[in-house]
């Protein structure tokens, strides 16, 4: 059976949906994979969010409900930062999973994290730290990109998003920047490193299940 990822975000500009696209290539270059992104419900009336400018959702990523989040093998999520800590929309999700939370239906699930601040000091790390107490409570594996995409995580040589935790983009103060080079590229690694754990993982817990079931 093919190891599934759903890739779950919020966007207010678009550019988290952007690097879910981006993650998403890179999972579905790991064969054996079923890659799906999904969107949180928007908790803002249309009225403010016209205010804010924000982007349209995107219709080809469908709204998942938190029941849906136990169907996956592993999930990664992407959000906004506000002040250091993730969007209010993903929040609202999270808070909405106790029922998951209860029956311990994601204990055991690898996860990861991405997002988009909107300037270099605006939590890109402070936000993943905050957001792996969310899947503290579920008892689910957190799995940071570290230092694995190799030299262009050293560089030096030009502003980009994106850290040991997870992809990341710069959005600007007023959204006008758009996801350079750089950092659509962590996201498709990320996209290809996480899905290659949550596979092998999925390997492991299946042999385990197995072994057991033959000994009882």
């Amino acid at each position: 059976m093919a190891t599934k990822i759903y890739i779950v975000y919020y966007s207010t500009w678009g550019h988290v949906a952007t690097l879910a696209e981006e993650m998403k290539k890179g999972a579905d270059s790991v064969p054996g994979v079923e890659v799906t992104v999904w969107r949180v419900p928007e908790t803002l009336p249309e009225e403010v969010l016209g205010k804010m400018h924000a982007a349209p959702g995107r219709e080809d990523h469908p709204v998942i409900t938190a029941s849906q989040l136990a169907e996956a093998d592993g999930i990664l999520f992407g959000f906004p930062t506000r002040f250091g800590m993730m969007a209010a929309q993903m929040k609202a999700f999270f808070d909405s999973t106790g029922g998951l939370w209860q029956a311990q239906s994601l204990s055991g699930k690898p996860a990861g994290v991405f997002f988009a601040t909107g300037t270099q000091g605006g939590g890109q790390e402070t936000t993943a730290l905050t957001a792996v107490t969310q899947l503290t409570h579920h008892g689910m594996l957190f799995v940071p990109v570290g230092y694995t995409h190799g030299a262009g995580m050293f560089a030096m040589d030009e502003v980009k998003g994106g850290s040991p935790y997870g992809a990341g983009t710069f959005a600007g103060a007023d959204g006008s920047r758009v996801p350079s080079d750089a950092e659509l590229a962590l996201a498709a690694h990320q996209g290809k490193y996480f899905a290659g754990i949550a596979k092998k993982l999925k390997i492991i817990f299946s042999g385990a299940d197995l072994h057991n079931s033959r000994q009882l």
